[in-house]
């Protein structure tokens, strides 16, 4: 945290995005939600759904560059390049199963295709790392699902609240 604001990161998994085809519309739509919420967006990226080059630039945020926070947006579906939750997986030191399940909870009373998303939520040593759809109107809903609840996680992860878990 910095300046009372949560260190935020926003990656955009698209193909069609990354060569110039499509217009990234869910990445500015999470970082104007977490501004709004107050949060400090450093970093707002867009790489291809290539599971390397994801679990590289998740370990960077997380280790080189402290991020308290990633979000990601994409990738989270069933077609055979959608690798976003594993490549998070991947690089998770534990599993925070419950911000996914509560995101994929309120997008049912809103769809039933929300039982297709495979999004994960994890940490990785103080950096919680959430996958969000990728549409602007999925990954919003999924954010406001959760948003409410991530100021007390963030910390208790980082230490900064009263449950730090220190001895």
């Amino acid at each position: 945290m910095e300046n009372g604001k949560w260190r935020a990161a926003v990656v955009t998994l698209s193909d069609k995005g990354y060569r110039g085809e499509r217009e990234d519309k869910s990445g500015p739509a999470v970082c104007e939600m977490l501004r709004e919420a107050g949060y400090d967006v450093q970093k707002n990226i867009l790489l291809p759904d290539e599971q390397t080059e994801i679990e590289k630039c998740l370990c960077k945020l997380c280790d080189d560059e402290k991020m308290d926070i990633i979000f990601t947006t994409g990738g989270t579906g069933f077609s055979p390049r959608d690798c976003t939750p594993e490549a998070t997986m991947a690089v998770a030191t534990r599993n925070a199963p419950g911000i996914a399940e509560a995101m994929r909870l309120a997008s049912l009373k809103i769809t039933p295709r929300a039982m297709l998303s495979r999004g994960a939520s994890v940490i990785r040593n103080r950096t919680l790392i959430i996958n969000l759809p990728g549409s602007p109107k999925a990954a919003r809903e999924n954010l406001e699902a959760v948003l409410p609840s991530l100021d007390h996680g963030l910390e208790i992860l980082t230490g900064s609240g009263g449950e730090c878990g220190q001895p």
